[in-house]
């Protein structure tokens, strides 16, 4: 059962081939016949059955004379009589009295095959035929634009190459009768092989393509459906189905065939259930037939402007209608209505021991949710903590812990660099002002929430003390420490503080230079 288009190594289990059921090794599973015959001993004198069948791209299978009686086995790769001229490479799907049987079921007779075996295909039959498949997806696009080109309202959906590489069958989709006379012209000018057209329907295209239905599972028409019976919507109604054709409809644009699956079933329970029944004539009114289990049979009936639906036994229902007929009317649905069991969940409780919640299909989505939460929450505690700090109210300075440490000035320029002006600066009454200390902007005097730190011992702080002096007399909302509180030591064994030395510098130059204009 070897099978050399799938590298699958001569075994049966698929191995990613991705020759989308084509290459027969049992696996795949794409009409797939199953050969119950195989482990049975044939009797001595058994002569095999020479036809064979033989499977092609697409499910394509065609039956051919074994008249050489070569001794083949399912899946291998055989040369086999082109239906033009020419060799086809194909896999071998069915052997011995199997294949009688399905002669039988497609009605052909031994008259009806003609074209032989020639041989198992060999190592430059199979490269050749390789390069052949692998040229079917350039030519299908180029053959589409060229359909496009001559706004022809045609679908080119697949392309299948002779194995000799002489001849492509191009299979296409359209509403109605194509003229594409002069499409195969061009495209044997570019292709430079026989071309033949091939008309199929929505469902034959869905059939050679393959794909996954809204079940879950492969398309019925790509794995075993060999033949398409006819669908309409009576099947759906019958099946109580709502008439939604999004719904209805396959991946083809037609109506799906799994509609016609029970539908035999639905048809024989039904048998029981009466048919085109809308009321009930009742003495309290006249209740209206709403819906059907056809296969509980039980029929749901509800007077006009109550939401209340009367179950009734099918046989009630029947001999309700019989009275009606006779003129006769019950006295309330709803005394006569049975009583439903409703439907118990009985959980079910894991042999094992959940501790991480390996069972759980959004353990994997908590993590980044809460993630996402903790940044929000700590975003909003940024953003409260600023709006606190605009809104709070002003407070006095707070006196320092220990008068032999300085005390720190938020405002303090860098070492090295000159500090700004203070210009206009007025002492507060009953308080020693701090000069060389400009307040932040928007703020006025007595708004500081720290106390303002003097240099260290022994530096002094730099700039014109007598500009400073002058500018603090004009300009009186300088900020000054609050009236009460304590001034800041100078140095951290004790001594005179700075201010009273830069107050009595200021004052002596002051009066010097108010003495000059006097001498002269």
């Amino acid at each position: 059962m070897g099978c050399g288009s799938c590298s699958t190594g001569g075994g049966c289990a698929p191995s990613g081939c991705k020759s989308n059921g084509s290459c027969l090794t049992g696996g795949c599973g794409k009409m797939e016949v199953y050969d119950w015959l195989s482990n049975l001993d044939m009797p001595s004198n058994y002569i095999p059955f020479q036809v064979i069948e033989v499977k092609f791209k697409g499910a394509r299978k065609e039956f051919f004379l074994n008249s050489e009686n070569i001794y083949l086995e399912i899946g291998e790769l055989i040369a086999v009589e082109g239906p033009t001229g020419g060799y086809d490479i194909g896999h071998v799907s069915l052997t011995g009295e199997l294949v009688r049987m399905q002669m039988k079921r497609r009605k052909a007779t031994m008259d009806q095959v003609t074209r032989k075996v020639y041989r198992k295909a060999t190592e430059a039959d199979v490269e050749k035929w390789k390069i052949a498949k692998g040229l079917e997806w350039e030519t299908m696009h180029k053959a589409r634009t060229l359909a496009l080109d001559l706004r022809l309202s045609m679908k080119i959906s697949d392309v299948d190459y002779q194995g000799d590489k002489t001849k492509a069958t191009f299979f296409y989709t359209a509403e109605g009768r194509v003229d594409f006379r002069e499409l195969i012209k061009k495209m044997a000018e570019t292709f430079r092989i026989r071309i033949e057209m091939r008309q199929i329907g929505m469902r034959q295209e869905a059939g050679r393509l393959g794909g996954i239905g809204s079940c879950g599972r492969e398309l019925c028409c790509s794995t075993w459906l060999t033949n398409f019976k006819t669908v309409s919507t009576a099947a759906a109604r019958y099946q109580n189905l709502s008439l939604n054709t999004l719904k209805l409809a396959g991946q083809c644009g037609k109506l799906k065939c799994c509609l016609n699956y029970e539908l035999d079933t639905y048809l024989d329970a039904l048998k029981d259930i009466p048919d085109r029944i809308e009321s009930l004539q009742t003495e309290i009114g006249v209740a209206r037939h709403q819906k059907t289990d056809i296969f509980k049979k039980v029929m749901w009936f509800s007077y006009p402007n109550t939401e209340d639906w009367i179950p009734l036994k099918v046989d009630r229902v029947k001999e309700i209608m019989a009275m009606n007929k006779r003129g006769q009317k019950p006295v309330n649905l709803k005394e006569e209505a049975i009583e439903l069991t409703p439907v118990t969940l009985v959980e079910k409780i894991p042999d094992y021991e959940n501790v991480v919640g390996q069972d759980s299909l959004t353990r994997l989505d908590d993590k980044p949710r809460n993630k996402g939460n903790k940044n929000n929450k700590n975003n909003a505690n940024r953003g409260n903590e600023n709006r606190d700090r605009g809104n709070r109210p002003e407070k006095g300075p707070k006196p320092a812990q220990n008068a032999n440490k300085p005390v720190q000035n938020p405002n303090k320029p860098a070492q090295g660099a000159k500090p700004a002006n203070v210009q206009n600066a007025k002492p507060a009454q009953g308080g020693k002002p701090i000069q060389g200390v400009k307040p932040p902007q928007g703020l006025k005097a007595g708004q500081g929430d720290k106390p303002v730190q003097n240099p260290k011992q022994g530096q002094q702080p730099k700039g014109n003390n007598r500009n400073d002096q002058i500018k603090k007399e004009s300009n009186p909302d300088i900020a000054q420490p609050i009236e009460g509180s304590a001034p800041a030591q100078a140095g951290a064994e004790g001594g005179q503080p700075l201010a009273n030395k830069n107050r009595n510098r200021n004052n002596n130059r002051r009066k010097k230079q108010k003495e000059k204009p006097k001498d002269e």
